[in-house]
């Protein structure tokens, strides 16, 4: 194995080497794990990282008894930095400039993948193209297209960031980082020629088991994101639906989340 998990903290942070630059990793859980059952592996929404996970991550290994792992995508965190914009097929490409580096550098021959928002997405789209790899995907306020009501959430979000505060919060999960981050985001998705964009090709395309989870009240995407997202007959979708809920399930029901991904693994994978 290509790095080693402390008996005591059974935590690891380390980082993966990709053709344009380090990702930083952090691993919760038993080595062994790795060998015989399939990690978790988490992807961060568009201001996010893997300290911005907290707590999550060890819970959700102990719910699971699985190894967990986060990763930080290029120009996000603890990562290396980018200069260029993000392309407007970037939510495809991370499955080859992350997630698939990450895999081949921890030797993982299979993975579970747990997407929040845009990194629900990324999910779908490496589910799809890796159908060999990925035994399950759950996705947690994940958009299926660009939505009205997503289009006009982040609008709402950039006019708060026009506040410095708002800034300098970003700027303690991804430094110096931070205005990378946060114009990346909505020069992304308010751009005009990504509009179009929809991840219906790979939900189609899918064939291992997905759970979506979405809050009623999640501000950047109504529930028919969900209902698309767990569609297809060839996935064996299944939803989950948080009453009174917005866009973080994961911090404003931890409890339930744990308890139906879990109930989802165990009902869908077995041991």
């Amino acid at each position: 194995m290509p790095f080693t998990i402390s008996a005591a903290g059974k935590i690891k942070d380390t980082f993966v080497e990709t053709d344009k630059g380090k990702l930083f990793v952090r691993i919760w859980g038993d080595a062994d794990n790795l060998e015989t059952r399939a990690p978790i592996i988490l992807l961060h929404d568009s201001l996010g990282s893997v300290e911005l996970w907290r707590d999550f991550p060890a819970a959700l290994s102990a719910a699971t008894k699985r190894t967990v792992i986060a990763y930080d995508r290029l120009g996000f965190g603890n990562s290396d930095p980018r200069s260029d914009y993000l392309d407007l097929d970037f939510i495809s490409k991370e499955t080859v400039e992350g997630i698939a580096a990450l895999r081949q550098h921890l030797q993982l021959s299979q993975i579970i993948l747990f997407g929040h928002s845009v990194g629900g997405g990324m999910a779908v789209s490496a589910a799809a193209a890796m159908p060999d790899r990925v035994v399950a995907v759950i996705t947690e306020s994940a958009q299926a297209f660009v939505e009205d009501r997503t289009v006009e959430g982040i609008k709402d979000a950039q006019l708060a960031f026009e506040i410095p505060e708002q800034v300098e919060r970003l700027a303690k999960y991804h430094g110096t980082k931070a205005r990378w981050v946060l114009d990346a985001w909505v020069k992304s998705w308010l751009s005009p020629e990504f509009a179009s964009w929809t991840l219906e090709p790979a939900i189609t395309a899918v064939r291992c088991p997905v759970f979506a989870i979405h809050g009623d009240f999640d501000e950047y995407g109504s529930l028919i994101h969900p209902e698309k997202i767990s569609s297809s007959p060839l996935c064996q979708g299944e939803m989950e639906i948080f009453h009174e809920c917005g866009h973080l399930p994961h911090r404003e029901r931890p409890e339930a989340v744990l308890r139906v991904v879990s109930s989802f693994l165990e009902r869908r994978l077995g041991a």
